[in-house]
């Protein structure tokens, strides 16, 4: 098998692609980058610099593979998504649809989505896959990319279903760890508050308050729940991938800290910062019960390991 993995220098795309290398030594990866460089890569592995915008960088990114794992998506966080919501929803919205033509006309059987939870409306409690409501459009933060990547899961029913395309579609929570976006305009909550636990700020500023609670997953965990479903004999075609569990920022800002060895005079939550939705949590029975996949690093120990991995790149990367 020729594996196409489409963003495969990110946080998810570099640990889907370490995994493959250590679980799948003998499958020919191929990965796309646009931006970030390639990590060391093994002897069946090849990186290409496409801009998957473009139908041609879509179609020889396609070009010779049997698979493909489609982890490339503009994103953001809550400052991005507040300041320029349509930088996540037109370019996500044209590379999802390039992406999924050119690998219908390039041969592409196989193909794994990776979705995201944004796509959800409010919801109490764990939301399982099939509560998704699309009478009711998705928090108003995530109202673009929410429903791009609505769009994007529609193309993938119309792939498989018309087209005979096997096509499997992941609903991703909140990916961290190693090689995320660190860039104060750019990164999520998890990357920010390490940068600022890092970078010893005092006062300790947090944008919303201590009670807001997500559901996330580091990126290790994520690429075994890829691969597993990769993998997987199932008849199933969507997937929640989470930790199935909640952590409140405040939570979170402790882990970081502590993993930095930073002791503030002053955490100072910020209430008329940009916020998102409060509260949100993934139903991961299904994927669990398909493929056996469960997660395992929690968010203390994950908020670590990235730490240390910021602490020792924060010079060098770029992201």
């Amino acid at each position: 098998m020729k594996l196409l993995v489409a963003g495969a220098t990110g946080v998810a795309g570099s640990a889907f692609m370490s995994l493959v290398h250590e679980a799948m030594p003998d499958t020919v990866v191929r990965g796309t980058y646009l931006t970030n460089p390639p990590e060391a890569t093994g002897p069946n592995t090849e990186y290409v610099k496409a801009d998957l915008t473009d139908r041609e960088g879509c179609l020889m990114a396609a070009r010779g593979c049997d698979a493909a794992v489609l982890l490339a998506a503009v994103t953001g966080g809550a400052k991005s998504t507040m300041d320029a919501p349509y930088r996540q929803t037109t370019n996500n919205l044209v590379m999802d649809a390039l992406l999924l033509q050119a690998l219908y006309e390039q041969g592409v059987k196989k193909v794994i989505y990776v979705s995201t939870a944004t796509i959800y409306q409010e919801f109490d409690g764990a939301i399982h896959e099939d509560d998704l409501d699309l009478n009711l459009d998705p928090h108003g933060t995530y109202f673009g990319v929410g429903w791009a990547k609505r769009s994007a899961e529609k193309l993938c029913q119309f792939w498989r279903d018309v087209m005979g395309m096997d096509i499997k579609v992941l609903r991703a929570a909140n990916i961290y760890g190693p090689r995320a976006a660190f860039d104060p305009d750019r990164s999520n909550f998890i990357p920010a508050l390490i940068r600022k636990a890092v970078d010893k700020m005092d006062p300790f500023e947090v944008w919303g308050s201590p009670h807001v609670t997500r559901d996330v997953i580091y990126a290790s965990d994520f690429a075994r729940g890829v691969l597993a479903v990769l993998n997987a004999k199932t008849d199933e075609q969507t997937f929640n991938i989470a930790s199935g569990e909640t952590v409140t920022v405040g939570e979170v800002v402790d882990f970081a800290l502590k993993a930095a060895g930073h002791k503030p005079g002053e955490v100072k939550y910020i209430g008329d910062a940009p916020q998102t939705i409060q509260h949100r949590r993934l139903d991961i029975s299904r994927i669990q019960a398909e493929t056996g996949w469960k997660p395992c690093v929690t968010p203390e120990e994950g908020i670590r390991k990235t730490s240390e991995w910021w602490n020792a790149n924060k010079k060098t990367w770029k992201k």
